[in-house]
C-alpha cells in the first residue's frame, strides 16, 4: 500500500518536480532514500534473499528518478499534521467507498486552518515553497 502510495500521485506529473514525500512507513522513506541505490548497483538483489513488492520498487525508482525526490519518516498516528489529514481523507474515502478521479488538489491548508480553529497543530510549520529551479 506503501509504494502504491508513492507511485499514484508521481506517475501523475508531467515536467521534474522538486518533492518532499512524507510518510509513516519506514519501509517506504529508507527504500527510496537508501536501500533502491544498493539494489540497483547489484542487479535489483539482495544478499538476504528477493526484494519484496520489486516491481512495484522498479516502478517507483523510474518515477523518483525524473525528479527531485526526498522522503521524510514521521510517527503515525502521532499528531502530525500531514500524517493526520492523511489518514482523514482515506477514512473519508473508505467510508464513501470512493477511488481517485486523478490528482486533485488536496484542500491540506483549507484543512488545516480548520483544525488550527479548533486549537490543534498550532506549532506546525508549513514547507515555504522553494524557488522553482525547473521552469514552469
Amino acid at each position: 500500500m506503501a509504494l502504491s502510495s508513492a507511485i499514484e500521485p508521481l506517475s501523475y506529473l508531467n515536467r521534474k518536480c522538486r518533492i518532499i514525500l512524507t510518510s509513516d512507513s519506514q519501509y517506504l522513506v529508507q527504500g527510496i532514500n537508501e536501500w533502491r541505490h544498493g539494489w540497483k548497483r547489484s542487479g535489483w538483489k539482495r544478499k538476504a534473499g528477493k526484494i519484496l513488492n520489486l516491481d512495484l520498487w522498479k516502478q517507483l525508482d523510474v518515477l523518483v528518478e525524473q525528479h527531485e525526490v526526498f522522503a521524510r519518516w514521521v510517527r503515525g498516528h502521532d499528531g502530525h499534521p500531514e500524517n493526520e489529514y492523511v489518514d482523514f481523507l482515506a477514512t473519508a474515502a473508505a467510508a464513501d467507498q470512493s477511488t481517485s478521479e486523478g490528482l486533485i488538489n488536496s484542500r491540506f491548508i483549507e484543512w488545516l486552518s480548520e483544525q488550527r480553529e479548533k486549537g490543534k497543530f498550532l506549532d506546525y510549520m508549513e514547507f515555504q515553497r522553494p524557488e522553482n529551479r525547473f521552469g514552469a
